[in-house]
């Protein structure tokens, strides 16, 4: 090879590998989205922490600890939703005295995104969750309860879709069997319909219609149970549904430790958590999401004190 056609193919080869590693160099790095779910469920009522001498929750709890751990986490991660899974009613004189209004204003206060409806929301009547709905700045999930013969007909939607930072995460609600449980005359004309059909529909329009990278329900049907393990639960909710990355439970009043990682039925992993009761507790779930929105988590239990 002559001297002159030697140095112009080096030179040129040269040119090219520095070009590929400035391309390397200035290639972006990749960039890990995180998406903190904070949660709460069956509050009842309980804005006061309990006193000192409390038989199984001394000085725990708390409307005022709970805002400032929220305000605490909404601080370190602003990409945060704060969901309750129902029973925010009935419990104390609180209750009693304002109906519901002082719960939903101090939720609204603290920026919850979105609740489902436990059967104590049905205390005051149907009529008394349409009075106090002004005072809740965020939104009610419930895709089992039709409400379409009802006057909370359009007021309640089956799910809602919150994108933050360009993650779409769908939220939806679940609601415990009416009958024998609340008087007919608190929910009149409203019809339950089956949550493990409901929540193939709803998992079928979120994932594939709607598109979401994070599909979270938040169930009032309790978390299992054991005596009579036919009843619709968050266990069997999850073994016979897809698509469901995250279910909040309620109703029951059970204290995890850690969520629950059960199968799906793909055998895939969906996430149960539920943090018993009383506002005593709120549970906290980070998801990550790289750029292929592939997701991991980690999770904990918050006591309040």
């Amino acid at each position: 090879m002559k001297r002159r056609d030697f140095i112009t193919k080096t030179t040129a080869a040269t040119a090219l590998l520095t070009l590929n590693n400035l391309e390397i160099l200035a290639a972006p790095k990749i960039k890990t989205k995180h998406i903190t779910i904070i949660h709460s469920n069956d509050v009842h009522s309980n804005i006061d922490p309990f006193n000192s001498d409390h038989p199984r929750y001394p000085n725990l709890g708390g409307t005022a600890r709970r805002a400032a751990y929220v305000n605490s986490v909404r601080n370190e991660n602003p990409n945060m939703l704060l969901l309750d899974a129902g029973d925010m009613f009935q419990g104390t004189p609180y209750f009693n005295y304002f109906g519901g209004e002082l719960e939903f204003k101090l939720m609204s206060m603290m920026k919850y995104d979105a609740a489902t409806i436990g059967n104590h929301e049905f205390d005051n009547g149907i009529d008394g969750i349409l009075a106090q709905l002004p005072n809740a700045k965020f939104d009610l999930v419930s895709a089992n309860y039709d409400f379409s013969n009802t006057v909370l007909d359009t007021f309640v939607k089956p799910y809602k879709i919150f994108n933050v930072d360009n993650v779409k995460i769908g939220v939806f609600g679940l609601g415990v069997k009416l009958e024998g449980l609340v008087d007919k005359k608190m929910y009149k004309e409203t019809v339950y319909l089956d949550p493990i059909e409901i929540a193939q529909d709803m998992t079928r329009i979120l994932k594939e219609n709607e598109k979401c990278d994070l599909i979270i329900c938040l169930s009032h049907l309790g978390y299992y149970y054991k005596a009579t393990p036919e009843v619709v639960s968050d266990l069997n909710l999850a073994s016979k549904t897809k698509d469901i990355d995250l279910i909040i439970g309620g109703h029951s009043h059970t204290f995890l430790q850690k969520p629950t990682i059960t199968k799906n039925i793909e055998g895939k992993n969906v996430l149960v958590n539920q943090v018993g009761r009383d506002g005593v507790n709120m549970g906290r779930i980070d998801f990550y999401f790289d750029t292929l929105k592939n997701k991991t988590h980690k999770a904990e239990r918050i006591i309040i004190i």
